[in-house]
């Protein structure tokens, strides 16, 4: 990896450059109510998977409307959870899995309700709760971040792209890699504010076909760009 310093600083500048560019997102003002609830958050995520936003919206919706309490959903057969959620796309698999972790919560905690990881430090959250399957290390990153407010960096699909364009995480890094990276390199205090400006930079921007390079802000920190002014 190159000069850690170096990418830090780099960050920073990346970072001061979205902020004037999209602003200062706020977590009470960005985020709404499921997204701060710790296990609202978590069944969230899950959907989230292999979707879009709309879709992800849409299944969690619709569960919530079949299944208006967690309880309720604990008590439903897999199948009938999958078609709640069928608009999100792996419906079947998702539905054991959101099924599973709520029975490990009940069984360990008795109660649906993780509000106590909150109060964790975020690496013992993310590894109690990264043995259930459905739930890795960006589903974890999310909730802490979102639900808990801690100043953790989830890394989604558009930042993945994004700062393997910039350079800052090597072009074959895993996701988990990424992670681990961005976790070392964002500046104290700015990791919800820098994760959503990314997010925001990706869908305006930065998109995975065809990004608009031309008066890119970020211009001066991508390596990237040559290859697509090119086309």
């Amino acid at each position: 990896m190159k000069n850690e310093k170096a990418l830090r600083k780099k960050v920073k500048e990346i970072n001061d450059i979205l902020e004037e560019e999209f602003g200062i997102p706020q977590l009470e003002k960005d985020l709404n109510k499921m997204d701060r609830d710790p296990l609202d958050s978590l069944i969230n995520t899950i959907l989230s998977q292999n979707t879009n936003d709309v879709n992800r919206d849409k299944a969690y919706n619709n569960l919530r409307q079949q299944f208006p309490k967690w309880e309720d959903v604990l008590a439903a057969d897999a199948e009938d959870i999958a078609d709640a959620i069928r608009v999100g796309g792996l419906a079947n698999q998702k539905s054991v899995r959101i099924k599973g972790v709520l029975e490990w919560i009940k069984e360990n905690y008795g109660e649906l309700n993780i509000d106590f990881i909150c109060d964790m430090e975020p690496q013992e959250a993310i590894e109690l709760f990264s043995q259930l399957k459905g739930v890795g290390l960006k589903t974890m990153n999310v909730v802490l971040a979102f639900a808990c407010g801690r100043d953790v960096f989830p890394v989604d699909t558009h930042i993945f792209r994004i700062t393997k364009r910039l350079d800052i995480v090597p072009e074959k890094a895993t996701a988990d890699k990424a992670h681990e990276i961005m976790g070392r390199l964002f500046p104290e205090g700015k990791a919800f504010s820098f994760h959503i400006n990314l997010i925001r930079f990706g869908r305006t921007r930065c998109h995975a076909r065809n990004p608009e390079c031309k008066g890119c802000p970020l211009m001066d920190y991508c390596s990237a760009w040559p290859e697509f002014l090119e086309d």
